[in-house]
């Protein structure tokens, strides 16, 4: 059989929507006009290796009952996976700053628990581990665990190997990162060393679906993952991370990303796009309403 791409050229403002409302509720990702073509390229790829006939056939498959290896495939293809190792510094090094009590609350009994919520391809959750593990060391021997979830179950396929190409370093990576990488499987690629992997677990999770785990962090990074989001969303998500903070506990944003009006009785700002955890308790009824828009904002 040969495909045809004519019919994969247009894509009619009913089928733009119906995808748009599909990827939104998937994944809280708008997809608005100034994406349209965006999304035409991207899944006329999908189309190309589906042999499909056009996107009213794709949204046929996508949405039935058998489409749901489909679902994750669209998820992967409208995902965008920038990152990067040290993405704005200045977190790291607030996290180096924090890592004294950090480690006292580990040598006290109690679990430390990070999230890099959103974590692509792992280069964040390794930054963070390296950045641990220059400053203190001994973080290897407590009970210290970076979770690292992204929704694309490809990215965190890659993240799991632990291997990079050495370009992704840059010119001048830091020292605690250069301490923490060896010799990959083939040249020109690089990998993390095995005390560094040990902290850290990758797992695929969808943010706007339930959360599989218990208790709370200490630290959340969800960097650049709120802009693709409307405000009811993000709000919703937020309130979701403060309940899943402990008080006194750091939530980092994105460079271009800042904490709603109607979030601040939950949180500090401590520093740019870095916010602590308050002591106000969150309802069952805050949670529920995702803290409705009060207009402020």
């Amino acid at each position: 059989m040969r495909w045809s791409g004519e019919a994969t050229m247009s894509l009619s403002d009913t089928d733009f929507a119906t995808l748009a409302a599909l990827i939104h509720r998937e994944t809280g990702i708008v997809i608005g006009e100034t994406k349209r073509s965006m999304l035409i390229s991207r899944l006329t790829r999908r189309l190309r290796q589906l042999m499909l006939p056009g996107f009213t056939a794709y949204i046929r498959l996508v949405t039935s009952p058998e489409g749901e290896e489909e679902r994750s495939a669209l998820i992967s293809a409208i995902t965008t996976n920038v990152t990067g190792f040290y993405r704005e510094p200045h977190h790291f090094e607030s996290l180096v700053r924090m890592a004294p009590d950090l480690l006292a609350r580990a040598k006290s009994g109690n679990r430390v628990r990070l999230w890099s919520a959103g974590c692509s391809t792992g280069q964040e959750a390794c930054s963070i581990a390296a950045a641990l593990l220059d400053a203190i060391p001994d973080f290897s021997r407590q009970d210290v665990l970076i979770l690292a979830t992204d929704i694309d179950p490809k990215v965190i396929e890659q993240a799991r190997s632990g291997e990079y190409d050495r370009g992704l370093l840059g010119d001048a990576p830091p020292l605690a990162l250069r301490n923490c990488i060896e010799d990959g499987s083939v040249p020109g690629r690089f990998a993390t060393v095995p005390a560094l992997r040990d902290l850290i677990r990758f797992e695929v999770l969808n943010l706007l679906g339930p959360w599989p785990f218990q208790g709370s962090f200490d630290v959340i990074f969800c960097r650049n993952v709120f802009i693709y989001f409307d405000d009811e969303t993000r709000r919703r998500l937020l309130m979701r991370f403060a309940a899943r903070l402990r008080a006194g506990g750091t939530l980092f944003l994105g460079h271009s990303e800042r904490l709603d009006v109607a979030l601040e009785p939950y949180f500090n700002s401590v520093g740019w796009t870095e916010y602590r955890r308050s002591g106000r308790t969150i309802t069952d009824t805050d949670l529920l309403s995702g803290l409705q828009h009060d207009g402020r904002n």
